[in-house]
């Protein structure tokens, strides 16, 4: 499981330090040059599917290391809070 993590760190996606909630949008939008605000508009467009919108997000949130390399789910399995 480790090994699992440890390439999530190595993707070099962190969550964005624009963030107003968990992050992911200016993650998303430093990670592919583009304005913050039209991504967050997409994400919240993406949440009128019923399902797929906010179940991707989640897993995304739960899946992103934080600026620290902090990964959330990592954290709730019991591994270390830090890499």
């Amino acid at each position: 499981m480790t090994n699992f993590f440890d390439s999530l760190r190595g993707l070099g996606f962190r969550r964005g330090p624009e963030r107003l909630f968990a992050g992911i949008a200016g993650s998303l939008a430093a990670t592919f040059g583009v304005n913050v605000w039209l991504v967050r508009l997409l994400v919240l467009v993406s949440f009128l599917l019923p399902v797929l919108g906010v179940g991707a997000y989640l897993v995304v949130w739960i899946l992103t290391p934080w600026q620290d390399g902090s990964i959330p789910l990592e954290q709730v399995l019991g591994g270390p809070s830090r890499p």
